[in-house]
């Protein structure tokens, strides 16, 4: 296989900014339609054959501030660097840990299998 261009993938350079109308006399009610709307595909994913999002049903992970109907936005493509969040699978199930696991911690026995790394928590506002 030969490669044509290596190095770091880059983030799409187009970002969302509100639209600006030129007008004499009295502002249209109507100009916010002219902006564009916010697009979170755009704004959070950077891999999207590698992203996946993820619901959990239940207060398990509040101690890492993830509640339940949290919604995990995963990549799978991302590397599992030191202090950041991952979805694994321990014994056949799934469960998030941030990484490394402690040495000291109740986990550091068990042997886990990364199913991806957590790049966004979005959370419901109460």
């Amino acid at each position: 296989m030969k490669l044509s261009k290596v190095g770091k993938l880059s983030r799409k350079q187009h970002r969302h900014t509100a639209g600006v109308s030129v007008q004499t006399g009295f502002p249209s009610p109507a100009t916010h339609y002219l902006e564009p709307t916010i697009d979170l595909h755009q704004e959070l994913i950077t891999n999207a054959d590698a992203t996946f999002f993820v619901r959990v049903s239940s207060n398990e992970y509040a101690h890492l501030k993830i509640y339940n109907e949290a919604v995990l936005i995963i990549d799978r493509s991302t590397p599992a660097l030191k202090g950041k969040l991952a979805l694994v699978i321990i014994d056949g199930e799934f469960s998030i840990i941030k990484v490394p696991v402690s040495q000291g911690g109740s986990e550091a026995h068990k042997t886990f299998t990364l199913w991806g790394v957590i790049n966004y928590v979005i959370n419901k506002a109460i």
